[in-house]
This record gives C-alpha cells, sequence and structure tokens, in this order.
C-alpha cells in the first residue's frame, strides 16, 4: 500500500506542473458541486512499516463538495464518519483470541483533485480527524484474560492526522474510488506502569477504502 501511495503522489505532482502551464482563458466555468459517499475499509494499526497484518473491515459515509480551480484542478473537502482500527489474533500456549480495536472518526480530508482525463481522477491531500468513540471488544478462550473494559475512549488520542491519496472514476451523477489514509500521529496515549513509561496501542492508523459518491 505504501507503494501505491508514492505513485499517486508522483503522478499528482506531473499533473500539476502540467496544470500551472495553462492560460487563465482556459478556466473552467463548472459550478461547484456536492454531494454525498460512502464506501469500504480495510484499516490496521502500525508502527514502523505498513503490512497486510492484523486487518479489519470497516466502513465510512459523509458528505463531500468540490470546487473547480481550473479546467483539470478542483479542490474537494469532505467531511466523514470514518472507522478505522485493527483485528489482532493472538494464540499461545496459554490463551488464544481475537480483540478488535474499533476507533469511530469524524474526518476532514482536504484534497487536490486533478483532472487526468474525463473521466479519470487522481486526488491527494491531508486529512484531520477527531476520535468520537473508541472501545476495544475481545473474544477470548480464557474468561480471565479479557482486557476489554481496560480500554475506553479516554485511552486513546482525540486527534488524528495524515495524508491521503487516491483515484477514482467521474460519471455523469456517480463517481468510484480507491484512496489511501496514511495516519501520522500515534493512536495510543502514554502510560506509566511501576516507573516505565510506554505507549499502548503503540500504533498510527492505516487505510484503504473503495467508496463510492453521488451527486446532489
Amino acid at each position: 500500500m505504501k507503494k501505491v501511495f508514492l505513485t499517486l503522489v508522483t503522478l499528482l505532482a506531473i499533473q500539476i506542473t502540467s496544470a500551472q502551464n495553462e492560460q487563465t482563458s482556459n478556466t473552467t466555468s463548472r459550478n461547484p458541486e456536492i454531494g454525498i459517499k460512502g464506501g469500504l475499509n480495510i484499516t490496521n494499526l502500525y508502527t514502523e512499516e505498513v503490512d497486510d497484518n492484523n486487518l479489519l473491515t470497516s466502513f465510512n459515509a459523509g458528505l463531500y463538495t468540490n470546487i473547480p480551480i481550473s479546467n483539470s484542478l478542483s479542490v474537494q473537502p469532505e467531511f466523514l464518519f470514518y472507522r478505522k482500527g485493527a483485528e489482532l489474533v493472538y494464540d499461545n500456549a496459554f490463551v488464544s483470541g481475537t480483540a478488535r480495536f474499533k476507533l469511530n472518526y469524524l474526518e476532514i480530508p482536504v484534497l487536490l483533485k486533478a483532472n487526468i482525463s474525463k473521466n479519470f481522477n487522481i486526488h491527494f491531500g491531508p486529512y484531520f480527524s477527531y476520535l468520537i468513540d473508541g472501545k476495544v471488544t475481545n473474544e477470548s478462550s480464557s474468561s480471565s484474560f479479557d482486557f476489554e473494559n481496560d480500554l475506553s475512549n479516554d485511552d486513546f488520542n482525540k486527534f488524528d492526522y495524515g495524508l491521503a491519496a487516491g483515484i477514482g472514476l467521474d460519471f455523469s451523477s456517480t463517481s468510484i474510488g480507491l484512496r489511501y489514509d496514511y495516519g501520522l500521529s500515534t493512536v495510543g496515549k502514554e502510560r506509566n506502569f511501576a516507573g516505565t513509561t510506554y505507549t499502548f496501542p503503540d500504533g498510527k492508523n492505516s487505510a484503504l477504502s473503495l467508496y463510492i459518491s453521488f451527486k446532489l
């Protein structure tokens, strides 16, 4: 997923350079549009490198507006409900089970959208999120190993931020696309135990989403 992210950034940089050479007389007269969107998320929490382990399937939904600034470029702010997190499967000599970190955010991406062709676009920009609910569910083979009641919303950082990049196909009234969120902020808070400071969960958000949007 990291390679896909870097490829999208490179393509967007090329498109922006090309768009800067357009003359002012070519500026589009399209009006801003608003719409609704939603889709499927595949998320995890990473520490050093993003991998395909501990994936959690979830969803996103919300509103967007697209503001043209030229024939090929526009700015697209969005306001989304976005569930992120990870699924951890553990199995050892003492206990086995599955823990799910479910983090519900209000997320605002602010994207620069470049139209490569009439129907194909790439987009890139920062996102900012506020955690509205965070919890852990645990299904364990041992009733004595039940930590879900030890973690609550207050154990996670309220704010998250990162970079988002994606590709999309635009039609007359709908769009479909694929987007990747690369978190830059640690999800868990620092804790102290017996004089030792640690962070749990010591990870950052990573999310791949497949979405569909409808113009209003």
